[in-house]
C-alpha cells in the first residue's frame, strides 16, 4: 500500500530492542517486497516467527490447466459448482476451484461456510471479491472484517484465515497473482498518493486496526509456493501461533475496498474499460462496472461497441444488477464470461437498439483483462454453458425472449 499505518505496540526506533512488560525481547520481522527496495512493514512477535517443528506436503486443489482450443468465448456458471448444503463443509482456501489461469494470474471461485485453515500464499498477492456473505479475515497484521462487495487485497506471504459469519454462505471470486497487486498506476502520484482524478481515495481503504494476539503451540499453516513444475503446497507446523504479533508499522498490509465506494467516471460518449480500472498486477488489470449514469450525447449508444482485444483476454464476473448488453445470452448472477483475444465480441443482438435513450445502468461486474492467453481449469469445464459461443448468431426473436 502507498501509505503508512501503525497498529499496536512498536518501539520508537526501528531495529532496536523492544521489550514487553515482562522485560522479554520482542522479535522483529521485516515483510518487504522486492528484497529491501520496496514497500515493507515491521512486525513484532512474542516468539521467534521462523520456529518450524514439522513440515509435510500439502496437496493443493487441482491446478491443472488446458488450452482454450478451439478458441471460443466461454460462459461459466459459478453457482453450479456447489450443490445443496455442501458449502457448509467448505472453506475459502481448501475449497477454491480453479476456473482460468496463466503464468501471471489465476482465477478461482469458492463458496464457504466454515473457517479456513491458516494459510499463506507465497507465490503472489491475492485479491478476493466477496460476491455475498460476511465475516472476518484474521491476519498476522490483525482483524480485517469483510462484507458483500468488498475487495480483500492480501499481500504475498501474509498468514491469514477466512472466518465466515452468519447463516448464509460466503461466495468469493478469487484473483491470485504471481506479482503484487496495486492501485492503478495512472491514479498514483510519483510518491504513491491517490490523485484527485482517481475514482477512490485512501479514506476508502480499510486496514487492520488491532492485532489478533492469539496463543497456541504446534500450529499448522498451509503454504502455497513455487514448485519445480508449478505451484506446490507445504503444511508447516510452527512452535507458536503466528498471530503473536503485539504491533506493526509500515506500508505493506492487507486491506479492503468496497465496490460501492468506487466513483464511476462517465462522459458524453461511451467510456472504454480503463475508465473503470481499480487495481493492476503484472500482466493483468482489474476493473469494475458499477451502477451509474451513462452517456449523455444526444446520439450516444450506451452499451459497449463491438471490439477485438487483440492483446488481451477479457474475463467478466457478473455479480449484481441487470447487465443490459448481455440480455438473451443466458448470463446472470454469478456468471463469468471469457472473451479471448482474437475474437470480436460485444452486445447481444438487439441490445444496441434497446439501449438507445437509456440514462442509467444498474449493473455490477468485476472484470479481469490479461495480456497473455488464459487456459481453462477443471472448474471451467464443470460449469460451462456450451451454447454461449453461438448466441450472437441466434435469431433476434430468440434473443428478446
Amino acid at each position: 500500500m502507498p501509505y503508512y499505518r501503525i497498529t499496536g505496540d512498536v518501539p520508537p526506533k526501528r531495529h532496536t530492542q523492544h521489550r514487553g512488560p515482562d522485560d522479554r525481547l520482542r522479535y522483529e520481522e521485516l515483510m518487504g517486497e522486492e528484497g529491501f527496495s520496496s514497500d515493507s512493514s515491521l512486525l513484532y512477535h512474542r516468539h521467534i516467527p521462523s520456529a518450524v517443528v514439522a513440515a509435510e506436503p500439502w496437496d493443493l486443489p487441482s491446478q491443472e490447466l488446458s488450452p482454450n482450443h478451439p478458441l471460443l468465448p466461454r460462459h461459466l456458471r459459478t453457482h453450479d459448482l456447489v450443490a445443496g448444503d455442501e458449502w457448509r463443509e467448505r472453506d475459502i482456501v481448501t475449497g477454491r476451484r480453479l476456473l482460468l489461469g496463466n503464468a501471471q494470474v489465476r482465477i478461482a471461485y469458492a463458496v464457504a461456510g466454515r473457517p479456513s485453515p491458516l494459510y499463506r500464499n507465497a507465490e503472489g498477492d491475492e485479491c478476493v471479491y466477496v460476491e455475498s456473505g460476511e465475516g472476518v479475515v484474521e491476519t498476522v497484521f490483525g482483524m480485517l472484517p469483510f462484507r458483500q462487495g468488498d475487495y480483500v487485497v492480501i499481500p504475498r506471504a501474509t498468514t491469514h484465515r477466512w472466518v465466515p459469519q452468519g447463516s448464509e454462505p460466503v461466495l468469493t471470486f478469487i484473483i491470485e497473482s504471481s506479482s503484487h497487486i496495486t492501485p492503478a498506476r495512472s491514479y498514483l502520484s510519483k510518491r504513491g498518493q491517490l490523485l484527485e482524478h482517481a475514482p477512490y481515495c485512501e479514506r476508502d481503504l480499510h486496514g487492520p486496526t488491532e492485532p489478533v494476539r492469539a496463543e497456541g503451540e504446534n500450529v499448522d499453516v498451509y503454504v502455497k509456493h513455487r514448485g519445480p513444475t508449478g505451484a506446490a503446497g507445504t503444511r508447516y507446523t510452527y512452535a507458536h501461533h503466528p498471530f503473536d504479533v503485539v504491533g506493526w508499522d509500515g506500508c505493506l498490509y492487507p486491506y479492503t475496498f468496497n465496490i460501492a465506494d468506487f466513483e464511476p467516471i462517465t462522459g458524453r460518449i461511451h467510456q472504454p474499460p480503463p475508465a473503470h480500472q481499480v487495481f493492476e498486477g503484472e500482466g493483468f488489470v482489474i476493473c469494475n462496472f458499477v451502477p451509474r449514469k451513462v452517456d449523455y450525447h444526444p446520439l450516444a449508444v450506451p452499451v459497449p461497441y463491438y471490439h477485438s482485444n487483440v492483446d488481451s483476454d477479457e474475463v467478466m464476473f457478473y455479480c449484481g444488477g441487470n447487465y443490459e448488453a448481455r440480455k438473451g445470452s443466458g448470463i446472470g448472477q454469478g456468471s463469468i464470461s471469457l472473451h479471448p483475444g482474437g475474437h470480436a465480441h460485444g452486445p447481444q443482438p438487439g441490445a444496441v437498439e434497446r439501449s438507445l435513450g437509456t440514462e442509467f445502468f444498474d449493473e455490477l461486474a468485476v472484470m479481469v483483462d490479461t495480456f497473455r492467453p488464459l487456459l481453462l481449469g477443471e472448474a471451467a469445464t464443470a460449469c460451462e454453458d456450451d451454447g454461449y459461443a453461438w448466441t450472437w448468431a441466434a435469431p433476434l426473436q430468440e434473443q428478446d425472449r
